[in-house]
């Protein structure tokens, strides 16, 4: 669990514009945008610059010279005139676990999503970024680098008060919440005890070790031929990036043992990660034409009546573990603080994008809980996370500038 040096929830004041910047697992996002306080509208910019398939697995100087040129494309599209003296202000959004002893400062713990690019991890991700725009001389200050759940929670806590977690049920699985300095045990600050900070659990690498959780031998396989075996564990039983090849290693497996799909060719089948959540959404959720066409263009394959529907419960069973696993995370949170109610702003395309997803979690909430079986409503809900990569960094930069402006510079290094 890393610390974040973002210092409480936001007050919904926070006004000003920003540049943000996140860096996902396929592209980069770039945006211009103006806070106008919490009951303002908040004006969004935006353009997206997917990577080169050869960056995934380059090297620092190839990585932080294609996200330097495309923020130098995107400031000179729109004119935004930063200074030396002024310059624009960034909130990166850097979603891999990184140890930040500043709020501008983070070094990548280990690559996550895929990403293997050498001479990053174990350095400091946000000086990388600042020599490369250096440069290029760009008139841009980073003034936050953050996590995708810190920005999750903060950017929907800027318009809903009752935000108590940001949770990420997508690609990656993982969750913030608030924490009292005090019971920061790693760390010495100089700070009131009850200062809340925001934590990024990074639980996706949970039971690393295989202590814990069970797993089955698809499960052991995805580990093996993943990048990184041996790490995020958890996310590997319950993200979106793998829930797909979980189904597709199954369905290979019984094809191989000609139980079905007999006679045809499945060298489309053999492809790893061929499919995604969004398959097994249409197995559990779509009419049977429509599943047999998804399976003849994905698959070249046409599976009988009898072998899709063993394919919707095969969906159906991947899809409950996946959700009764994130319920784990967000459960403990709220046992350990002692949380009753509120709402988990999440993110992602499984909590957002999979039809039965938040009510498989909610009914594994609730036995977690021990909620009431009568109960009328549940006390802690999903909400659709506000755009943390954009918004949340650029309420996270607003709330550390501000800070600096009263004088309090409490794990902020970079303010000139």
């Amino acid at each position: 669990m890393n610390v974040t040096w973002t210092l409480g929830f936001p007050t919904g004041n926070e006004k000003g514009q920003y540049l943000t910047m996140d860096l996902g697992g396929t592209k980069l996002r770039v945006c211009w945008i103006k806070l106008n306080q919490r009951h303002g509208q908040t004006e969004l910019d935006q353009d997206v610059y997917q990577f080169p398939s050869a960056v995934k697995t380059s090297d620092a100087d190839t990585l932080w010279s294609f996200i330097a040129d495309s923020l130098q494309d995107f400031v000179g599209k729109r004119s935004l005139q930063g200074t030396a003296e002024n310059p624009l202000p960034l909130g990166f959004t850097f979603s891999y676990p990184a140890s930040q002893d500043y709020i501008d400062h983070g070094v990548l713990q280990t690559w996550t999503k895929g990403l293997a690019i050498k001479g990053v991890e174990g350095e400091d991700a946000a000086g990388q970024l600042r020599d490369a725009m250096a440069k290029r001389n760009l008139p841009i200050r980073l003034v936050a680098l953050i996590n995708d759940t810190t920005g999750a929670m903060i950017a929907s806590a800027y318009n809903d008060p009752d935000t108590i977690v940001g949770a990420i049920f997508g690609t990656g699985c993982n969750a913030a919440y608030m924490e009292n300095v005090g019971s920061i045990r790693k760390m010495k600050i100089d700070l009131p005890p009850d200062t809340p900070m925001a934590i990024n659990c990074e639980y996706g690498a949970f039971d690393n070790a295989h202590r814990v959780l069970p797993r089955t031998k698809y499960d052991v396989a995805i580990d093996e031929e993943s990048p990184k075996p041996g790490e995020q564990s958890f996310e590997k039983l319950s993200a979106g990036l793998y829930l797909g090849e979980i189904f597709r290693q199954i369905l290979l497996d019984l094809y191989e043992r000609q139980v079905v799909l007999k006679g045809q060719d499945a060298t489309s089948l053999k492809q790893p990660y061929a499919l995604d959540t969004g398959f097994l959404s249409a197995l559990e959720n779509d009419p049977l034409p429509g599943v047999k066409a998804q399976f003849a263009e994905l698959l070249k394959l046409k599976p009988t009546d009898e072998e899709l529907w063993l394919c919707h419960r095969l969906a159906e069973i991947i899809a409950i573990r996946g959700a009764r696993l994130c319920t784990c995370g967000i459960s403990a949170i709220c046992r350990m603080k002692g949380i009753k109610s509120g709402h988990v702003a999440a993110d992602g395309s499984v909590a957002n994008k999979h039809p039965t997803f938040k009510q498989r979690w909610a009914q594994a909430m609730g036995e977690v809980l021990d909620w009431p079986q009568d109960r009328k409503e549940d006390p802690i809900t999903i909400t659709s996370a506000e755009d943390g990569s954009g918004i949340g960094a650029a309420v996270i930069a607003a709330m550390t500038e501000e800070r600096a402006r009263q004088g309090n510079m409490v794990g902020i290094r970079q303010q000139k």
